[in-house]
This record gives C-alpha cells, structure tokens and sequence, in this order.
C-alpha cells in the first residue's frame, strides 16, 4: 500500500489537506450542530464508500459517498439553522469518513481504493472552495435559498469539481496505462458522464432540499442513487461474465492442439497494450480484445492442426479463408459482429500492389495481424532478445504491404517498455475489466 502511495503525489495532497483541515478545525472547535450536520454527512460517505462499485473500464466509484461530500461542501442550512461548513471542515470529515472506509476494506483484503479518494479529496475540495467564493462575491444576503442565482453557482462550483476530477483521472490513466492523454480524456469523460451526472445532481438536490426538509433530505435523496449504484453494479456483473465467457471458448484452439498454450491471452495483451498506444477508445479496445481472444477460431475448420499453429506459414489465401471461417463462427452469436468483421479483415494486407493503405481496413484488425506475427516469431524463444528484435525487424521489413507502420512501431514500444520494466513479454495482461 505504501509503494502504491508514493506513485500518486495526489493522494499526499489530498490527505495531507483532509489532515491539515482536521487539524485546523479541532484548533479553532465548530459549533454543536456543525458538528452534528458533519457527523451525518460523515457517516453517508463512510457507508457509501463500502458500497462502492467497480464500472466497466476498471474504475472504482462510490456515487453514494461523492454525492454525500458534494452535498457537504454545496451546504448551506439544515433546515432553519445555518450550518454552512468551512472547505477545510468538508475536506476533514470527508477525509476520516473514507480513511476509514480504506482501513475497513484493507482489513478485509480488498483494494484501499486509496488513489481515487486521495483525489476526490481535492476534487470536493475545490468544488467547495469554489462554491464558497462564489456566494461571497455574489453577495446573496443571509437567506441565498430565496436567491434565483444559487442554482448556476452550484452548477459552476460542480463544474470545478468534476473538471478537476476529470483531470487528474486522464493524467492518472495516461501515465500508468500509456493511453495518449487526449485518449484518457476521451474515454474519462466518456465513462462518467451518465453516472457522474447523477452524483452531481443528487449533490445539489441534497444541498437544496436540506434546506426545506432538514434531516429527511439525506436518505430521500440517497434513495434513487441507490438504486442507480444497484443497476450499475449488475450491469458491471454481466459483462465481466460475459468477458470470462469469451476467454474460455479462446482457449478451444488450444485444447485442440491448434495453436500453443497462452497464444491467445498473449496476442490479447499485445494487442490492447498495443492499441492503447495508438489511442484507440476504450469501446474499440474491448473489441479489439474480444477479437485478439478469438482471431484463430477459424483453425477450428482445418482437418489437420498448422505447426505451432502460425499461419505466417500458410499462403495468403488459405489465412484469408481460415479468418472468413472464424468470422462466420463469432457472428453466429448475433451480438460481436464487429468483432466478426475485425477478425475477417486480419489476414489483408496493409496495402496491395503499390496502391494507397486500404482505408477501410479496421485499425484493430491491423493490431491482431501485428501482435499475432510477433507471437508466433517470438515463441521459440520468448526471453532471448535477439529473438525479439529480430522478430520486429521482420515485421518493419513487412511494412511496405503486410504491415501499417505505425502499429508497428507502436507495437515496438509496447515491447521495449514491457522488456525494460522487467516483465515477461509474453505475459502482458488483456484489458483487466469488461466495458
């Protein structure tokens, strides 16, 4: 856990100022009912940080506990009392509340989760901070309820907070992942827009409605959420059963002696890996691995297994029609057919006969092709580095027709980064969660 803290300044930043917060505020005393309206916020983040949820694309999230902390910060009265909480009282009862959760699920085996708090830490933050300042320079009086401007400021100061958010979870996934930033971003934005807007609608509503309902407001407004959280929970559920699925029926070639053991897992890493490089979404990544998994089904067809399985050794046509064959087998499931037509277009060429690349040559089949080629050249000798850099040398000899060089040369990288972080090259891990 601690080697994992130190890769992530931003989870110093934000327990550093959740502790500082703490401090402050035990200096200085809050009143008897902040400190009841904080141990209530507290409490809901604390529970809904045990709750939490992994989405599609490996993401861990607690919509409960965000919703509750923005709810905290956009506070401005419980009922008739005012009991607006300092940004440093919001960050140091967030702060215990989801330390304790992290203690609660390292106890008990589970992931700390520690990076992403570390960042919401800031992201609630400077959602407050914002809010806070924003009431100050619009100057609504003392009841800013009755003010028809409170609703936009609450809208800007969650802008702030998930802008922040955002940013920090793009840079995270670049840097860990080798996502191109502009790819993260993309697909940040892209995974948590339907339930980061429910987040931050119930976090305005719970601000709101406290207001008129007291204390009611919190587990009325939780409620909905709830229920939310469940369906994303089962969504989450069956595509991860869905993603075992396909990676049992891959290893079907292998049981049958058509292709060597763990060509399938090891083409998948390669091809993920590899298209994470040249910034393909992480809907087009999911395909790519599903069709990675399953690109030799079509070996199925053969009377006779190819030897060690690589069809570098048969003639163009015969590759052509071993990936028709597998194509028809993956469409027969009515739901991959692009997946289908990705494996059907991985033995074509890059370019033919000096013409111009095939545009309408997926990327991702141009990925399977490359990764495939270099499995199959490498596996007589996967940790022997002239192996590999011959194999790379033959496929950037393949470049003016067989080959796109720029997967090549991403591909390249992959290796060169797996290689010098020590890591078996033939064991890179697939896509770790089903989108």
């Amino acid at each position: 856990m601690i080697a994992r803290v130190r890769e992530h300044p931003v989870v110093w930043a934000g327990f550093g100022l959740a502790a500082a917060g703490l401090v402050i505020m035990l200096v200085r005393g809050a009143g008897p009912d902040q400190l009841a309206v904080g141990c209530a916020f507290g409490a809901l983040i604390f529970v809904g940080e045990l709750a939490r949820i992994t989405l599609p694309g490996d993401r861990e999230v607690s919509p409960i506990s965000l919703a509750a902390a923005i709810g905290y910060g956009l506070l401005f009265a419980m009922g008739t009392t005012d009991v607006s909480p300092p940004v440093l009282l919001v960050v140091a009862v967030q702060g215990l509340a989801v330390s304790a959760a992290a203690l609660l699920h390292r106890l008990a085996g589970r992931s700390s989760n520690i990076d992403v708090l570390g960042r919401q830490l800031l992201a609630v933050a400077a959602g407050a901070a914002a809010f806070h300042w924003l009431i100050a320079r619009a100057n609504l009086g003392p009841h800013p309820a009755k003010s028809g401007a409170l609703v936009p400021l609450m809208v800007a100061a969650v802008a702030v907070t998930g802008a922040l958010d955002l940013m920090i979870a793009s840079a995270d996934r670049a840097i860990h992942s080798g996502t191109p930033l502009r790819a993260a971003v993309r697909d940040e934005a892209q995974a948590i827009a339907s339930l980061g807007s429910a987040v931050a609608a119930t976090g305005m509503l719970i601000a709101l409605a406290s207001n008129l309902m007291g204390w009611y407001a919190l587990p009325v407004l939780i409620l909905p959420l709830l229920t939310t959280q469940f369906s994303f929970r089962r969504y989450a559920q069956i595509r991860s059963t869905y993603r075992q699925t396909i990676r049992a029926l891959s290893k079907i070639t292998e049981v049958g002696g058509y292709v060597q053991d763990g060509h399938s897992i090891r083409v998948s890493g390669l091809a993920v890996a590899t298209g994470r490089e040249v910034g393909l979404t992480e809907t087009e990544l999911l395909d790519l691995e599903y069709a990675a998994l399953m690109h030799d089904i079509g070996q199925l067809s053969l009377a006779e297994p190819i030897p060690r399985g690589s069809t570098l050794t048969v003639p163009p046509a015969e590759r052509k029609r071993i990936a028709a064959m597998g194509a028809e087998i993956i469409r027969s499931s009515g739901t991959l057919g692009t997946v289908a037509v990705i494996v059907e277009r991985q033995s074509d060429p890059y370019r033919r006969n000096r013409r111009p690349a095939d545009d309408t040559l997926p990327v991702a089949s141009r990925i399977i092709k490359a990764a495939s080629a270099y499995d199959d050249l490498v596996s007589v000798a996967p940790e022997d580095a002239r192996c590999r850099a011959d194999a790379l040398e033959r496929l950037r000899l393949g470049m003016a027709y067989e080959y796109d060089p720029r997967v090549v040369e991403a591909l390249a990288r992959v290796v060169s980064r797996t290689v010098s972080s020590g890591l078996p090259v033939t064991a890179l891990p697939p896509l770790r969660r089903p989108i």
